[in-house]
């Protein structure tokens, strides 16, 4: 009888001792696989009726139209995306060997632009009139310029740059620009430590950038931010996290309006998008994604 307890007991522990080891388990994956972001955001995406749903871009609807490479880019780790309007292209710049990259939105790379005196940038985008902003996240600066045919390399120094601020962010800064052409403010995304998205009045009556404008307080429900883009029909953005490996809508409040997951089996993901670091998107609606070291991605609305 003390035998068939003592087993009955060993056999209880054993039991016992799996399922913790299979509810640590399936909370670590959960953790890792940033389930718990996506819940959130499924849970508040629940709460959006019809009529908002007409006035959002409702990325729930989009699919995976094109992956391909940007081919001659494979050491150069493309980071940030911006759209141009006036020529109908893509811009990137890349991290590991400063450059600047403008593609055709089938993915076909149509000239690299020499980066001198840049240190990390991070983030590139179309503003007003014609010109384009460059965020160097370790010079914690947006450099501004025009880019004329023709021109194979641009210096730091020949260019009118603004200082973003937060000297002690290092690796941490600013990686994330979006424009705004209805309030003509450039849209900024700090990655971390502060996390939060930022507005540059851009440029005031005396041609300079104003104050760096702190956004109100947000529960963005994601672990980083990568990139952010404007859409020109709408006025919300798009949020783009590495980490939690969310593409997020916000409204015109930046509270989250919908998402979609950048894992495998979503969206018409056969494989997901790792290390995403710029979005953009066009006057049609069309969504593209960067992601290291040169990968290109097409999001189109199916419905």
């Amino acid at each position: 009888m003390p035998d068939t307890a003592a087993r009955s007991s060993r056999l209880r522990f054993f039991l016992y001792a799996v399922l913790c080891l299979a509810v640590v388990t399936a909370m670590l994956a959960g953790w890792l696989l940033h389930w718990d972001d996506q819940l959130k955001l499924y849970w508040q995406e629940q709460s959006i009726d019809a009529e908002q749903r007409a006035e959002s871009i409702w990325l729930p609807d989009y699919e995976l139209v094109l992956q391909t490479t940007l081919v001659g880019l494979e050491e150069d780790e493309t980071s940030g995306l911006t759209w141009n309007a006036a020529t109908g292209t893509l811009f990137t710049v890349t991290g590991q060997n400063p450059q600047l990259v403008e593609f055709s939105p089938g993915g076909v790379v149509l000239r690299r632009i020499a980066l001198t005196g840049f240190s990390d940038p991070e983030a590139v985008e179309a503003l007003d009139d014609g010109q384009l902003g460059i965020v160097d996240e370790r010079r914690r600066l947006v450099a501004v310029f025009r880019l004329a045919s023709g021109v194979e390399s641009l210096d730091l120094d020949d260019l009118a740059t603004y200082d973003l601020g937060f000297d002690d962010a290092g690796n941490k800064g600013f990686e994330g620009l979006a424009w705004n052409p209805h309030t003509r403010r450039m849209l900024l995304a700090k990655e971390r430590d502060p996390q939060g998205l930022f507005e540059l009045p851009f440029p005031g009556e005396d041609g300079a950038a104003g104050a760096l404008e702190t956004l109100p307080d947000q529960p963005l429900l994601v672990r980083d931010i990568s990139s952010v883009a404007i859409d020109p029909r709408t006025g919300h953005t798009l949020m783009l996290s590495d980490e939690s490996r969310l593409l997020v809508e916000l409204d015109l409040q930046g509270t989250p309006r919908s998402f979609i997951s950048l894992f495998d089996g979503l969206n018409g993901l056969v494989e997901g998008i790792d290390q995403a670091e710029g979005v953009a998107m066009d006057g049609e609606g069309n969504i593209y994604v960067v992601a290291e070291p040169n990968r290109f991605y097409v999001f189109r609305r199916h419905r």
